[in-house]
This record gives structure tokens, C-alpha cells and sequence, in this order.
């Protein structure tokens, strides 16, 4: 007797660490129901309160939105329905448009709720020790590297003609060698909130998926893997805690041109649990 009771508390600690423990108590989770199974998720209410205000208004149809065909105000729960429109094997899903080709949305934007510091970009430099500029970074090219930083920094210190960077010539240069990721991004638009805490963008995690600074709605991706150059660019505001298996399958299904499933999996409704 001892023994079956000791192998039936072995196997529920499995479990539970398979499914995942929350990381606060007092956070609430809900269920993203889909036709290939649930998935639990873990919301950051205390680190993104206002995605996850969002996104639980959306779910539960407390949060007025325009509808895509009408151009009408409505309230009802907006999820319900969708596709998961967007599906990269090994990277993420992507669901929450309303038009199902990643286009839509729910006629509002609202900002993002990153600390930078908090993931370390503060602390990473644009220029590495090699002379190359860092991964997060992807560029590969002049013209990348032109648009994500040479332009936005000439922009932020005010230099408006060839005149005026010869003139300060030094200073751009020193400017550039010194910049680190965080200051890079906030040449582009985006602005941190340094009075709480953000979590990396890693495997099982959900943000929201955004067309740049500021510009969050209603889509939103859960990561397959590590995304360590998506950090300081979409809010992480949840985690999978149970259902990564679901994930997994879906990310797994057969795609077409633009990553979209061939058979469209639906996420049939999103509700909380607790």
C-alpha cells in the first residue's frame, strides 16, 4: 500500500510539472479552447495589466470593438471563431484577426508594456566585439542597417543634411559605437516602462503580435521556441501552463503560401477559469 501510494504521488508531481505552475497565485488563467484541444495560460496581470485587461475583454465580450464587416461599434466575444491564421514550424502561432489573413483588428491600438532593462538590452551593444552588429538585430545588409539604425539615430540627434554629419562626424561615430540595442529601439518609437517587471520571450510564451511600436490590438502569438530578437518589441503578458502539446500540434499542421494552415484551426472560445 505504501509503495502504490508513493508511485500515485510520483506520478501526480509529473503532472503538475508537465502542465506548468503559475508563477504568482494571484494570476488569473483562462482556456483558449481550440478544435485540436485546450490550452491553459497563466496571464501577467500584475507585469502587463493593460494587455491583459485587453485581451480578457476581448475574450469574454466586455470590451466594445469596430466589427471588420459593418464598421459598427459591437460587444460580444470577439475570439470566438478565429483562426489561428499564421503557423511557422519551430517559431509560433499567431491568432486574433478577425479577417483571418493577419490584416484586422478591433479598430483600436494601444501601447506596449515592455521593460526594457529588465531584458537585459540596456546592457547589449549594437556593435559587437567583432565588428558585426548583434543577431537580435537581423541585419543583412547597408539598407538594413540604414533603416534600423544609421536613420533613426541622424533623426534623434537632429542631423538633417551631409552639412550637418560632417560637421558632427566624431559624434555620430562615438554615438554609434556606444549604442545598445535599447537606445536603438527607442530611436525607432518605442518607449519602456522601467516600473515593472517583463518576461522574455521564450518557448510557451504568448505577446502580442503588433506592426510596430505601440500599435497592440487584438492578434496575438504563442512562441514554439526561444525568440530572444523579438525581446523589447511585443509584450509578453501569459504563459502556457498546460496544453504545450496542443501548441506544438498546431504548430505542426501543413501550411500554404503565407504561412497560413491549410485547413484553418479554430479557436472555438477563451474563457477564464479562475
Amino acid at each position: 500500500m505504501r509503495i502504490l501510494i508513493l508511485l500515485l504521488v510520483l506520478l501526480t508531481g509529473f503532472s503538475t510539472a508537465a502542465a506548468g505552475e503559475k508563477e504568482d497565485p494571484a494570476n488569473p488563467v483562462c482556456v483558449i479552447k481550440t478544435d485540436m484541444g485546450d490550452i491553459h495560460i497563466e496571464l501577467f496581470s500584475k507585469e502587463a495589466p493593460e494587455t491583459v485587461g485587453n485581451f480578457i475583454g476581448l475574450a469574454r465580450g466586455q470590451k466594445e470593438f469596430t466589427e471588420i464587416a459593418t464598421g459598427k461599434k459591437a460587444k460580444r466575444p470577439y475570439y470566438d471563431g478565429l483562426i489561428f491564421h499564421r503557423v511557422i514550424k519551430n517559431f509560433m502561432i499567431q491568432g486574433g484577426c478577425p479577417k483571418g489573413d493577419g490584416t484586422g483588428g478591433p479598430g483600436y491600438k494601444f501601447k506596449d508594456e515592455i521593460n526594457a532593462d529588465d531584458l537585459g538590452l540596456g546592457k547589449l551593444k549594437v556593435f559587437q566585439p567583432n565588428g558585426k552588429t548583434h543577431p537580435y538585430l537581423m541585419i543583412r545588409s547597408q539598407k538594413d542597417f540604414n533603416a534600423t539604425v544609421l536613420f533613426p539615430l541622424y533623426e534623434k540627434m537632429g542631423v538633417q543634411s551631409q552639412e550637418q554629419f560632417e560637421a558632427r562626424k566624431q559624434e555620430v561615430q562615438q554615438r554609434i559605437k556606444n549604442l545598445t540595442l535599447k537606445e536603438c529601439y527607442e530611436n525607432k518609437g518605442y518607449r519602456y516602462d522601467d516600473t515593472r517587471k517583463s518576461h522574455p520571450p521564450v518557448r510557451g510564451v504568448i505577446a502580442m503580435a503588433n506592426s510596430g511600436p505601440n500599435t497592440n490590438g487584438s492578434q496575438f502569438f504563442i512562441n514554439l521556441a526561444d525568440t530572444p530578437w523579438l525581446a523589447g518589441k511585443h509584450t509578453v503578458f501569459g504563459k502556457v501552463i498546460q496544453g504545450m502539446d496542443v501548441v506544438d500540434n498546431i504548430g505542426g499542421v501543413p501550411v500554404s503560401q503565407g504561412s497560413r494552415p491549410e485547413k484553418g484551426v479554430r479557436i472555438l472560445s477563451i474563457g477564464l477559469v479562475n
